[in-house]
């Protein structure tokens, strides 16, 4: 009897093993090797099957799997201002570098650096107290208000350039504004020496008004100081944009670092309780390792940024939940250089961003270099929860032939192809 009980036993263990063999979770591949075909319909959410590298990515970087529905996507329209006078594009008036726009008193307003000088720029060598080096040299900050944002009434000097030697007695340049308790306050850089002589090497500046008319009172400080020998930031702090979060002044800004052989720009962050400071930098700097300038925006909780030109992550458009780790969320194409959003919330201290559908920007070099100037002009977006435009979402776009010519080859270039051309031909004689 107790033989058969085993002998019972040992084939319900044995049931037992092999229907635990079954169950046996299979491996990747073995789950790869029998799942069916990816579902012709994009899911809306990641489905649940073991997806490639860039499935992956396409479900966990983005805000939604189609550009179409990604909140932070968008295309970019451009609008030629009314109202601004270039003296025929000769290179003697230019504005650039636009600030945010902001909407007081019944209308925008938009604050800009304003070069009129008696010649076009003419580089550092031949540069002196009326010639200047840069487009950006021997400027003042200027101002202009619209009620449509597409045509704007010029309203003159807002900052001029302080007297020797006090910081931006050279150039005052590249400013932003923000509003902090009933005062108004224009940001920007102090250059005390002719852009190229060492390199464009500046700190920040601020004054600061009881009306966006002014008038302007300088502080007369350095407001956030260049980073100490050998750090990143240890020769420029440029682009100061600031926003409201958490309480405080969040200043983004933009530094020239590395030079091997060009300038690496990267982006980092300073923090102040009070509009004067002081400012403490974020010990995570730079907190954007990629774009020319600075563009950011309260977006949801956190913070998103345009992210154009430079770096390895160019024309992106980035988010940090916490205003400090950013993600890329969306990839995109002729973004806005120097762009000053629109942005209505960027001081209400807001958990719940909105986002932007209109600024201002600038276009360098808008004639030749020989006339180097820049001109201010208008773009619109969809990058906000409040507007649904598909138009500017469509990323299927054509351009003629024309638009790729003029990104052609230059003579370096044409003559290293026909030198290549000329060896061949003689190793295949």
């Amino acid at each position: 009897m107790n033989r058969d009980f085993s002998i019972i036993l040992l084939m319900i263990f044995s049931m037992i093993m092999w229907g635990c063999q079954d169950n046996v979770a299979p491996t990747k591949e073995e789950a790869v090797a029998t799942q069916k075909g990816f579902p012709f319909w994009l899911p809306k959410e990641k489905p649940k099957r073991t997806l490639s590298a860039a499935m992956e990515r396409n479900y966990d970087n983005y805000m939604a799997p189609r550009p179409e529905d990604n909140e932070l996507y968008s295309q970019f329209k451009y609008t030629e201002l009314k109202g601004f006078d270039y003296h025929g594009g000769d290179g003697t008036i230019s504005r650039r570098d636009p600030s945010k726009v902001i909407y007081e008193n019944g209308k925008y307003y938009v604050w800009y650096t304003y070069r009129h000088t008696s010649t076009s720029p003419k580089g550092a060598e031949k540069s002196n107290d009326t010639i200047p080096s840069t487009d950006w040299d021997l400027a003042e900050i200027w101002y202009a208000t619209s009620t449509d944002g597409f045509t704007w009434e010029e309203q003159g000097v807002a900052v001029p350039r302080p007297p020797k030697p006090r910081v931006g007695w050279r150039s005052v340049t590249t400013t932003d504004i923000l509003k902090w308790k009933g005062k108004y306050y224009l940001y920007y850089q102090g250059f005390m020496e002719a852009s190229g002589k060492r390199g464009d090497d500046c700190p920040v500046a601020v004054s600061y008004a009881d009306s966006p008319d002014g008038p302007w009172t300088p502080h007369n400080e350095v407001v956030i100081a260049n980073g100490a020998e050998g750090e990143w930031d240890q020769y420029s702090i440029h682009d100061p944009y600031p926003i409201v979060r958490d309480g405080k002044i969040w200043i983004y800004y933009k530094s020239d670092a590395d030079g091997d052989p060009r300038l690496v720009r990267m982006q980092g962050l300073a923090i102040a309780d009070d509009p004067l400071g002081p400012f403490e930098k974020h010990p995570l700097n730079p907190v954007i390792t990629s774009g020319h300038e600075t563009t950011l925006f309260p977006f949801e909780q956190g913070v998103a940024a345009l992210v154009i030109k430079d770096g390895n992550e160019h024309f992106t458009i980035q988010y940090a939940p916490d205003g400090v780790n950013f993600e890329i969320a969306a990839i995109t194409s002729l973004m806005p250089t120097a762009a000053g959003p629109y942005v209505p919330d960027a001081f209400t201290n807001t958990q719940n961003g909105r986002g932007i559908t209109w600024g201002v920007s600038h276009i360098t070099n808008a004639t030749t270099w020989a006339q180097n100037h820049a001109v201010l002009l208008r773009f619109d977006c969809d990058l906000s929860l409040d507007v649904n435009d598909p138009a500017m979402k469509q990323h299927n776009n054509y351009y003629k032939p024309e638009f790729y010519y003029r990104h052609g080859l230059n003579r370096e270039q044409r003559e290293r192809i026909l030198a290549a051309n000329q060896d061949m031909k003689q190793k295949t004689k």
